[in-house]
């Protein structure tokens, strides 16, 4: 296929990824003819595979504003991925004008087009980085410009620790980024789980993908916030987290292969 202008050099365009799935079914313009083959296979196999990825969009706006509203005036976005509408730096500063974003990801892709899409705002800054690698992205320039580490911050790894195997020890990576954490700051998580069957589909599809994903259960889901305190509802079905309105719940959560919660440092 012809390449992008706006896609960077050395990115395989045959070869499918993960966020840009995610930006596809999120209706985002920043994706591949392979990214959107997958989408639509996944979707057959399990119908609500969209909606998941919608329902965690969600998550993730009401999370940064409930911890906006606590007074979190910082946020640190790991595995942010292709910007979308509903974007981190866009609730929080509606809320609070001077909050601050520091977005994280290691796909190229998706650093590019931020920092396209965030020249000019001084607030917010993105970091290409691994997040198997905590102090590199806690140590990083751009990071320690905008962000200060003793005081409360919001952490959010959402959608993102399911593409860790064990062997990189995801509990050990959230423990050593919250131990950096003033005490009063937030983690805001959430994962894919195969506690529920229509998950397994989409699990064999994501291994297709230049990141493969590893569905977890739900108590392996809540060790993640080892050093943290969920507040409520607890770890729960993405609707199931503070919605809106009745009608943000939605029909049968319980099949959405996904858990989401809160913690308090």
């Amino acid at each position: 296929m012809e390449r992008p202008y706006w896609a960077p050099e050395g990115v395989d365009v045959e070869q499918p990824s993960a966020a840009r799935v995610y930006d596809y079914c999120l209706g985002g313009s920043h994706n591949f003819p392979v990214d959107r083959a997958i989408a639509e296979e996944a979707t057959r196999a399990m119908p609500e595979f969209p909606r998941v990825l919608r329902e965690n969009r969600a998550f993730l706006r009401r999370a940064v504003r409930h911890l906006v509203g606590e007074g979190i005036d910082q946020l640190l976005d790991i595995g942010s991925g292709i910007p979308t509408v509903g974007n981190v730096h866009e609730v929080a500063q509606r809320a609070n004008p001077h909050a601050i974003v520091v977005y994280v990801d290691i796909d190229p892709v998706a650093v590019a087009h931020s920092q396209e899409i965030l020249a000019g705002n001084d607030r917010v800054a993105v970091v290409q980085a691994d997040l198997r690698r905590p102090e590199e992205i806690l140590a990083d320039a751009q990071t320690r410009r905008l962000l200060d580490l003793s005081r409360p911050l919001g952490l959010l790894i959402v959608g993102m620790l399911h593409f860790l195997p064990d062997s990189d020890n995801p509990v050990g990576i959230v423990r050593r980024l919250g131990e950096k954490l003033a005490s009063g700051s937030y983690l805001a998580l959430s994962h894919a789980s195969y506690d529920q069957p229509e998950g397994a589909d989409v699990y064999n599809l994501a291994s297709q993908t230049s990141t493969p994903m590893y569905f977890r259960s739900w108590q392996q889901i809540k060790e993640l916030f080892d050093g943290f305190e969920l507040i409520e509802p607890g770890l729960v079905h993405f609707p199931l987290w503070r919605p809106d309105s009745p009608a943000d719940i939605g029909e049968h959560p319980e099949r959405l292969a996904a858990f989401a919660g809160v913690g308090r440092k």
